[in-house]
Order: C-alpha cells, then sequence, then structure tokens
C-alpha cells in the first residue's frame, strides 16, 4: 500500500508579515498532483492542519478547496488534529466527510477505532491519534499522569487493544503529532512542554508498522518506521538549511518482523530560497559570494562594532527581499553592551523566568521546590490558554 505522509501546513501562516497563501496552495497543487502521479492509495496528514485555532476565512476556503479535489480523486485521506489547531472546529462534519474518503480523527474517544484499508497483501489499520493535551485528556484516556509520555501511552494502549481482536496479519499505521526523542526541533514550532518534559520516547510506538509523526518542521527519520514529514514550506530562517519534502511510503506485506516499509522524500516546490547573511554591512553588500542569494528572502545579521546608518535601505537595494534584521556587534562574550536578545538566545522560558527571580534576589538560585512551582506556573499558562482555545 502506498501512502504519502504529510503534516504542519500551517493554512493562514504568514512569514515575518510576508503572506504565504498563494504558496501554500501551490503546495496542495503538488499534493494532489503527486498523489495522481504516484498512485497513492492514502494520503495522512499529522497535525496542524490550520496556524489558529479561528483560522481565517481563506486559509478555510483553500482547506475546503484541497479537500475536495481529494475526495474527488478517490483517494482516503486521515488527518489529525495539531496544537495548533481547534479539534472540535476542524473536526466538524466529519462523520459526513468520512462518506467522501475524508476521515477527520480530532476526537481522543475515536483513538482505538481505525480506518481501515485493504490491498493484495491484506487489512491496513490507520490509527489516527490527534494532539493530546496532557492535563484535557488525562482522564478520558485513564492516564497514570498528565503528562505527554503517559497520554500518549495510554492512546496507544487503545491502538494495541483494537489491533489484538484484528485478523492476523492486519498491518498498523499510527498518526501522531507529538515531539518525540531524537527529533530535531526549529525555531517555528510552539513549546508543547509540560512540567518540564517536551518529548516522549520512541518505544511507545514499538509494534507499529509505520508511525507518520506530525509538529516538528524539518523532515526527518527517527527510526526507519517512525518518520516526520516536516512542514511544506519554511516558517522560520532557522528551517534555511531544511529540505521541504513529503515522504512516499511503500507498505509491503506482513511478516514476522513486521511490515517491510521502503520510504522515499518527495520535494514540495520552493516559493523563494531562504539565506542567513552575516558580517559586517559592507563586506555582505560586495561580497561576490552572495550574488545567489540576490532574490532570496535574507535574515542578515550584522556584526559591525558601530551600528551603521540605514542598514536596511542599504541591504534592500541588493537583496531586496531582505525579511529580517538582526544586530549582533561584534564584542566578547561578558560585554555588558550585549544585546537583551543575545543573552536570551537559545534560553527556555523557564530559564529566564528562574534568571530574573535570582536577580531580583540579589544572586540566590531557585531550590528545587522553587523550580516545581515555576514549573507548575507555566503548565497553567499553558493549559489555560488551551481550554480557551476548545471553547471558542
Amino acid at each position: 500500500m502506498r501512502l504519502l505522509h504529510t503534516s504542519d501546513w500551517h493554512l493562514g501562516r504568514s512569514f515575518h508579515r510576508v503572506g504565504l497563501l498563494d504558496a501554500q496552495a501551490a503546495f496542495l497543487d503538488h499534493l494532489v498532483a503527486t498523489v495522481h502521479a504516484y498512485e497513492v492509495d492514502a494520503v495522512l496528514v499529522a497535525g496542524d492542519v490550520y496556524d489558529r485555532a479561528v483560522p481565517s476565512l481563506p486559509a478555510v476556503e483553500l482547506f475546503d478547496t484541497a479537500l475536495h479535489r481529494l475526495a474527488e480523486a478517490g483517494v482516503p485521506t486521515v488527518m489529525i488534529s495539531g496544537n495548533h489547531d481547534s479539534a472540535r472546529r476542524l473536526g466538524v462534519g466529519a462523520g459526513l466527510m468520512e462518506r467522501a474518503g475524508i476521515h477527520l480523527r480530532t476526537d481522543p474517544a475515536g483513538i482505538g477505532t481505525p480506518v481501515v484499508l485493504t490491498d493484495t497483501h491484506g487489512d491496513v489499520a490507520l490509527y489516527g491519534l490527534p494532539y493530546l493535551e496532557p492535563a484535557l485528556v488525562r482522564e478520558r484516556l485513564g492516564a497514570e499522569k498528565a503528562g505527554h509520555e503517559a497520554v500518549l501511552a495510554a492512546a496507544m494502549g487503545r491502538v494495541r487493544a483494537d489491533l489484538a481482536d484484528r485478523p492476523a496479519g492486519t498491518r498498523s499505521v499510527v498518526l501522531a503529532h507529538a515531539f518525540v526523542a531524537g527529533g530535531a526541533p526549529s525555531d517555528s514550532e510552539r513549546d508543547i512542554t509540560v512540567g518540564g518534559v517536551a518529548a516522549v520516547p520512541t518505544a511507545i510506538f514499538d509494534g507499529v508498522d509505520y508511525v507518520a509523526l506530525g509538529h516538528l518542521h524539518g523532515s526527518q527519520t527517527v527510526t526507519p518506521r517512525v518518520r516526520y514529514s516536516g512542514s511544506p514550506l519554511a516558517y522560520s530562517f532557522s528551517e534555511a538549511d531544511h529540505r521541504k519534502t513529503m515522504w512516499l511510503v511503500d507498505l509491503g506485506p506482513s511478516n514476522p518482523d513486521g511490515a517491510t516499509v521502503a520510504a522515499e522524500r518527495l520535494d514540495c516546490p520552493v516559493p523563494r530560497p531562504l539565506a542567513r547573511l552575516r558580517g559586517r554591512l559592507d563586506d555582505l553588500l560586495a561580497d561576490p559570494a552572495h550574488a545567489r542569494h540576490e532574490q532570496s528572502w535574507v535574515e542578515a545579521t550584522l556584526t559591525d562594532p558601530v551600528r551603521p546608518a540605514e542598514p536596511m535601505a542599504r541591504l534592500t537595494a541588493r537583496f531586496p527581499h531582505t525579511l529580517n534584521l538582526v544586530f549582533d556587534p561584534e564584542r566578547t562574550g561578558d560585554d555588558p553592551g550585549a544585546s537583551y536578545a543575545q543573552r536570551l538566545r537559545d534560553r527556555t522560558d523557564q530559564q529566564i523566568a528562574e534568571d530574573f527571580v535570582a536577580h531580583v534576589r540579589g544572586g540566590s538560585a531557585l531550590d528545587g521546590a522553587e523550580r516545581t512551582v515555576l514549573h507548575g506556573a507555566f503548565d497553567d499558562v499553558r493549559i489555560d490558554t488551551a481550554e480557551r482555545e476548545v471553547g471558542r
């Protein structure tokens, strides 16, 4: 069975104030064309269909058009909600869409009910695990703790229970939206840390023939059976080196070690390449090596000791699509003149808050109990935000 694995469309998102709706429409054109060209048997969309819980009307219209085209192609589509989506909004009309071959899995209650497809080797059970906010689903799933690992383990328990009642040789595919240990994040994913822990172990998915992951925006192979498709477009300059692709997965017959899996990366259209340039302004403007970036979206980090005059105007004369300007003067790391952004670089919200508390207390660091309280405060804010989005 041939599967096309994609995720993290983030319909409606912009890139440094540049609208991406046309680029997203071009990707969806490419997706439908790929379905036809490669004779795909099913499309898997592993969450974050939209960028916001309440998406814009143009984003909804684009999504609606994509669903109609996939339904017209006669190719089943299995889709889950991600942490950016409103599960309730995305799931509206799911029962009706099912009749057209569009299978929306947004309700945790349906985790143990797969979409079953059949090929010459028998049945393939596809289980959709929507993004599971631990505090909101723990009781419903009977999880032992309110953490990502606990709720995903409970969800996979339901998957395995259903699979155990199916005919021998039934192959299994799971769609999930999570941060799995071993995956490499970028700057454009929303933090899903609970109690200081974001990642879950790969072993949670043991025994499944293929796991189609969403959430991390870089295409990557965690194990040969566990993969992230990544986002089809770059949503931050940290993705400048990403190759944006979908996974074309061929799921072979069942055997004692699990079904054979062959996966190939298929490139997505690139609306405009990204470039991160660093150096003194005059050097960036004169260096012939940068000619290949003159039509790229550019993030320029200027290292001039003194901020030059009109830097953006001068940069855009050569690089007209410069979108982000960063100042990082050539100074030593302990220079008191270092920018606030420099001091906070690569630090989590928790670490920044701990540093602040220590500062106002005259340098006294937090003890373990105080760190736990601070963890809880950040979790409460995140859970409150999730609950309000669910209720919108």
